[in-house]
């Protein structure tokens, strides 16, 4: 069974190959989102649409910044917000909260046409006073993960990919596709 990784974003498609340790079939597609904060709501729906599109099974994923002096916003509206204020706007929004505290969560979708599955990974960590960092892509140059002092964008991919929520998820994703024989 061919499996196709529906994303328009390349940096997604090389972490998640990296951290699967395949080279996924990858299609670009600008998929319909959802405005909700939940990136599982977000996953389903793209992972519907993307079968719809392309017709074979699909794989997607919907990554989010909960920030908790925010009340958890932007949460999956995080590409939003920062097309809007930036990485500096966000620091400087947290920096009138009373935590720094935030969480990252992704949820990928498998989508066969017939049984849908959502593997999930979170990360709790803090949004750091300033961006810091060039690598990797989205709020990594903000995010801290608990336990660490750098962001995950001072981090190179292979260290990033032990322990970020995409890697949870990922993984989670791998133990399926192996148990059911579909990689």
């Amino acid at each position: 069974m061919k499996i196709v990784f529906v994303t328009s974003n390349k940096n997604k498609a090389a972490e998640v190959s990296h951290i699967l340790g395949i080279n996924l079939k990858v299609e670009s597609a600008e998929l319909p989102e959802l405005q909700s904060l939940s990136v599982e709501e977000n996953a389903r729906h793209k992972a519907y649409e993307a079968h719809r599109l392309i017709g074979k099974p699909v794989i997607v994923e919907d990554t989010g910044l909960y920030i908790k002096g925010f009340n958890g916003f932007p949460g999956a509206l995080i590409k939003w917000y920062m097309k809007g204020v930036g990485y500096e706007g966000i620091c400087r929004a947290v920096d009138r909260c009373t935590t720094r505290g935030a969480y990252g969560e992704t949820c990928i979708a498998f989508y066969d046409g017939n049984v849908l599955k959502t593997f999930t990974g979170r990360i709790h960590g803090s949004i750091s006073k300033r961006q810091k960092g060039s690598n990797n892509f989205g709020w990594d140059h903000i995010f801290i993960p608990k336990g660490y002092s750098k962001t995950f964008a001072e981090m190179s991919m292979a260290e990033k990919s032990k322990i970020s929520m995409r890697a949870i998820a990922v993984k989670k994703l791998k133990l399926y596709l192996n148990k059911n024989k579909l990689i």
